[in-house]
Parts: C-alpha cells; sequence; structure tokens
C-alpha cells in the first residue's frame, strides 16, 4: 500500500489542536491542493477564504453552532460555490448568465466545493496536520453572506478547520462494504441486515474508546435526519440570486 492510499484509508476527522500555527508553504500546497482540483467544465466555480485572525475565526464558531475547533484551529477555510465569477467571465463576451438559476447549478457547484475541500483535507494530512470539515457554516448562511462579504451568486457550502493534532482522534468503522459498492446497479438485498450489523458494531467501538455515551447509527443520524436541520439555507440562496426557476 503507498502512502497516499493509507492516508485515505486512515481518514479520522480530528478536532483537537494545539496552538501551533500553520507555516505559510504547508498552507500554500493546502490551498493549491484545492485549486487544481476538478471542476465541471473547467469552471473554476469554487473559491476558498482563508480565515487566520484569532476573533473572526471566534465569531465563525459561534456561526456555525458553537464548535470550538472552528476557533482553536489556526486556519479555517470557508469554501465557496462561487458563480459571481463565471458571471463575470461571461460578461467578457457580451453572455448572461442564466445557470445559477438551476438546481443543477447547485449539485454541480456543491459537488466541486466538497472535490476542492476532499483535496485539501488529503494534503493536509499527508502534511501531518489534521483536519475536520465543518457543514455548520450553513447554520446561519446569511450572516456567514454578510461577514465574509459574498456577492450574489455565491453561497458558502462547507468548511475545513485544520491544525496540528493535540490529540489524534480514533478511526471510526463504516458500514458494510456491501452498502456502499454496487456492481453494474443498485443493490437492495441484505442492506437493512447490514445495517443492523453496523449498529452493534459501532456501539461496541464506542465502549472500546470509553465512549458509553455513544450512539448507534440509525439513532445518529435520526437525530439530524428526522427534520431540516439547516432551514435557512433554501431562502438564503434564493437571496443570492439561486433562484431554482428551471
Amino acid at each position: 500500500m503507498n502512502d497516499v492510499l493509507r492516508t485515505l484509508f486512515n481518514h479520522k476527522s480530528d478536532r483537537l489542536f494545539t496552538d501551533e500555527t500553520i507555516d505559510d508553504a504547508a498552507l500554500d500546497n493546502i490551498i493549491n491542493a484545492a485549486y487544481h482540483a476538478p471542476t465541471s467544465i473547467n469552471s473554476q466555480q469554487v473559491s476558498v477564504i482563508v480565515v487566520r485572525d484569532q476573533e473572526r475565526r471566534a465569531h465563525l464558531a459561534q456561526l456555525c453552532g458553537n464548535q470550538p475547533w472552528v476557533a482553536k484551529a489556526p486556519v479555517f477555510l470557508v469554501f465557496v460555490f462561487d458563480m459571481h465569477k463565471t458571471e463575470l467571465g461571461m460578461a467578457q463576451v457580451e453572455v448572461k448568465q442564466q445557470a445559477h438559476e438551476s438546481i443543477e447549478a447547485i449539485v454541480s457547484g456543491a459537488t466541486d466545493v466538497g472535490i476542492a475541500l476532499s483535496s485539501s483535507l488529503v494534503a493536509a494530512h499527508s502534511l501531518g496536520l489534521g483536519g475536520v470539515p465543518i457543514g455548520g457554516i450553513r447554520l446561519h448562511p446569511q450572516q456567514v453572506v454578510e461577514y465574509l462579504n459574498l456577492p450574489q451568486h455565491t453561497f458558502a457550502v462547507a468548511g475545513l478547520a485544520i491544525g496540528h493534532i493535540e490529540q489524534h482522534a480514533h478511526v471510526k468503522p463504516r458500514l458494510p462494504m456491501a452498502t456502499f459498492r454496487h456492481e453494474e446497479r443498485y443493490q437492495e438485498a441484505n442492506m437493512v441486515e447490514h445495517i443492523q450489523q453496523y449498529n452493534q458494531q459501532l456501539l461496541e467501538h464506542w465502549q472500546n474508546i470509553g465512549r458509553s455515551e455513544g450512539e448507534d447509527w440509525s439513532h445518529s443520524i435520526a437525530n439530524y435526519y428526522q427534520r431540516v436541520y439547516y432551514p435557512d439555507v433554501a431562502p438564503t440562496l434564493k437571496k443570492q440570486g439561486f433562484t431554482n426557476k428551471f
């Protein structure tokens, strides 16, 4: 197994960081990994806002639902779906952008952001750093728009807190591979049994690492997916010009 595969296969979300700063060369490499990531039709519809100022990180931590690792990490990256610059590019040839009014644009943009964030996270891990993706940047999206001065046709999709690891997280077990890999078409057979098996495996994992409060997977996702837990996303997207007309 090579180093890249070893890094990917041992992914874990490290949230506990030291006070040590990240040097500029390492940060440049982390940003460049996202910069060189693929985007749909070479749209390059992703931007990254680098937040290093302590007070600004602390405020963003509050907007993300009081997640302390956002404030503690020396660097917080905000990954932005950016159709503002595509609009400016089209204006150079006197063509009006319409794609931002479709749900396809949101799906495409969120996909590209995810690829970019993953590239940065792998780069951080390869440098011996830890990191954790932050979906909570969507909890108060309108306030994030205002705080980061985001123009029309942009939206902060996800964040990434990175830093030197103070305490390593544990690698969590995953659902059985049969729930993930499907040959030729979706394979529904034994899905319920696989989930039941994983629920028990995850409970045993929490017990083994001393987290008696840990829940099984079904209860964990139910805490979130029984409701729309970021209800301000849709109205903020609309205010930002993503009207989903077609």
